[in-house]
């Protein structure tokens, strides 16, 4: 299978490499066009986003406004802060100049001529690598205004390395645009949108790394060659980042709808001591998770994992066998949320310290059955009451393994008939359990 996003070919984040295997020909052919034609092709792809959402990237580019007065923006995000997650730096790494080609096709799509690239502010080895091929970039002039002689269009971008600020809820897209703009990583309610009301108020377009990187195949290849790779309804690559109990983790670049079991036994190499799966969360750890039991059969894509109960994600598959603790691992998840809560919202402020509480009350083998009902009951009252996704990626993972993996929490806690506690209650302020039952 030919690799869209990081093809065999030794070197290729050099320049001169690049450019010998065709490198930066498919902005060539872009700026030829008009940009509703590379709009159009995009769309008829099929590409989704790669960073969790799985939206169809022509069809966010077509909600750009075509005409205004205001500065464009695009912002690309790699921030790649999710646990299970290290596909992008990948991308950074070993083909950055098809990202920044990928860029100039975006950004002339939406007729952006300025582009952040937003890095994870730990990232110091990628963000390095990064600037200096978006350097090289910019002496060769395919970045610029040199790009004028270059392309021959009078249309050019400039291109920003933004070091991220050292926080989870940057990945959050009006979160990022904040961050950029020098102010605290608070998610925005929406409306407005970005393409409306995005970076200082002006129209922006935030795409992941991964995503912008297979456009330039795209323009090149044709939509077409792209639509026929993987499920039709989510197609082409996927970059599979396969981490936990597994003999070979790594990245793996694959057809999107590879099956969960073939990617873990005939890529990562199976599980070592040929244990058991007890539990796989596979789209990162904000993803709800699935029982060993239960992935026969299961296709890597959006629509697939969409009807099994969980989500694509980011893709980042990980892996536990039969003897994971996984009242350590939720607590280890839930500790995470807690600490990258922005703290704007009262539910995901609140409720993620409380679900934490709890989980270490099990850990210190202090727990009952009263617990996980309550677990269940905090986490329901997070989801869908926060301005952003993370009160979802926090709540998810608990109140999917405790529900899924039910009997196993049960033989970890006091065995007691459960109190009643509400399933869900709209309002945090007529919450049913009171701090006093939550114990350090």
């Amino acid at each position: 299978m030919e690799k869209i996003v990081l093809p065999d070919i030794k070197d290729l984040h050099l320049i001169d490499i690049y450019e010998q295997n065709g490198g930066y020909s498919a902005a060539k052919k872009a700026y030829s066009q008009t940009p509703d034609e590379i709009i159009d092709q995009v769309k008829k792809s099929g590409l989704r986003g790669r960073g969790g959402a799985a939206f169809y990237a022509g069809l966010k580019w077509s909600f750009m406004p075509k005409t205004t007065d205001k500065p464009k923006y695009l912002c690309i995000n790699g921030d790649e802060s999710e646990p299970g997650s290290f596909k992008d730096r990948q991308i950074f790494e070993f083909n950055p100049h098809q990202l920044i080609e990928g860029i100039l096709i975006t950004a002339y799509a939406i007729q952006a001529k300025i582009t952040y690239v937003y890095i994870r502010g730990e990232y110091h080895k990628w963000i390095k690598l990064f600037q200096k091929a978006l350097d090289d970039a910019y002496a060769r002039g395919y970045v610029g205004e040199k790009m004028k002689e270059k392309f021959g269009t009078d249309f050019f971008v400039d291109i920003y390395v933004h070091k991220g600020a050292g926080a989870y809820i940057c990945g959050e897209e009006s979160a990022l645009m904040n961050s950029i703009e020098g102010k605290r990583g608070y998610p925005r309610v929406k409306p407005p949108f970005p393409a409306q009301n995005g970076l200082w108020g002006n129209p922006t377009t935030i795409n992941n790394v991964e995503t912008i990187t297979n456009v330039p195949p795209i323009i090149n290849k044709g939509w077409d060659w792209f639509s026929k790779i993987g499920e039709p309804k989510h197609p082409g690559t996927l970059l599979y980042g396969i981490s936990g109990h597994v003999n070979k983790p790594g990245v793996y670049e694959l057809p999107s709808g590879m099956l969960l079991t073939d990617l873990i036994y005939n890529y990562a190499g199976g599980v070592p001591g040929n244990k058991k799966i007890l539990c796989i969360i596979p789209g990162g750890s904000s993803m709800p998770p699935l029982r060993g039991d239960q992935i026969e059969g299961v296709k890597m894509d959006a629509e697939s994992l969409k009807a099994v109960g969980t989500s694509i994600g980011t893709a980042g598959i990980m892996v536990m066998d039969e003897d994971t603790d996984l009242v350590k691992v939720l607590t280890r998840i839930a500790k995470f949320y807690y600490h990258e809560s922005c703290g704007q919202c009262t539910p995901c402020r609140e409720g993620t310290g409380w679900m934490l509480k709890i989980l270490n009350r099990l850990v210190a083998g202090e727990g009952s059955t009263h617990d996980l009902d309550l677990l269940i009951s905090v986490a329901s009252n997070i989801e869908g009451n926060t301005i952003c996704a993370l009160g979802e990626a926090a709540a998810w993972p608990v109140r999917y393994m405790v529900t899924r993996f039910r009997d196993y929490f049960e033989q970890r806690v006091k065995k007691e008939v459960a109190l009643p506690v509400p399933n869900k209650v709209h309002s945090m302020r007529h919450t049913a359990f009171p701090l006093a039952e939550i114990k350090e």
